[in-house]
């Protein structure tokens, strides 16, 4: 299959087209916004193609063109400003869904928050971040696409354990971005996932097991 990681220079993306590149059961492409950022994964050797959340969707939908499954790992991150947060977390998703239907793409993964869909969990000092993540993973679920909500806990750079707990709610908790990356590479075409949303921590569950149906 081929895979377009959307957001590719980010913590979890950049984890997601390393780590797929050197499974290679899938071609990956990586979508950035940068020529810097294009030239760096480019000289370790993985595809990409240069486009920006802003853009218009005609335009993500050509740089989707012979893709496969589109993986949204994108963020506005936290040194800019609400404006920001509207118009890539939830907007920029928006028109990615929109032109993942347009290019004919059928699996769309998307990298949300954890509790995002429970206003009453979300955290107090980044609302207008989980704002956007809300009505962004709603908006995916009105779609015809195939879609996976993953809603990680809080993200570590510590090592990846290979273990996790998953459901549509779990208690609060963290998970290194190592094993978010390996859970999106996991369910990628895992069918018993398609339109369903799940909250995802550290657990005791080997990922190999968890994920990777048909």
């Amino acid at each position: 299959m081929n895979v377009l990681v959307i957001g590719a220079n980010g913590q979890i993306g950049s984890r997601l087209v390393r780590l797929l590149k050197q499974q290679g059961h899938h071609q990956v492409k990586a979508m950035v916004r940068k020529l810097e950022q294009e030239d760096e994964l480019q000289a370790e050797g993985i595809e990409t193609v240069l486009a920006n959340l802003e853009d218009r969707v005609e335009v993500l939908a050509e740089a989707m063109q012979g893709s496969d499954i589109i993986v949204f790992t994108a963020g506005s991150g936290g040194s800019t400003g609400d404006d920001k947060t509207l118009l890539i977390d939830l907007d920029g998703a928006v028109k990615t869904m929109e032109a993942a239907e347009k290019a004919g793409i059928k699996r769309y993964i998307m990298v949300s928050a954890m509790q995002a869909h429970h206003r009453e969990n979300w955290v107090e000092a980044i609302k207008p971040y989980y704002a956007a993540k809300h009505y962004a993973d709603r908006m995916l679920e009105s779609t015809s696409l195939n879609y996976t909500i993953v809603r990680p806990g809080g993200l570590k750079n510590d090592p990846g354990t290979g273990k996790i707990t998953f459901d549509e709610n779990l208690e609060p908790g963290s998970i290194p971005r190592d094993d978010v990356a390996a859970v999106i590479a996991a369910l990628l075409e895992d069918r018993n996932t398609y339109r369903r949303a799940f909250d995802l921590t550290s657990g005791d569950t080997p990922i190999d097991e968890a994920f990777g149906g048909a």
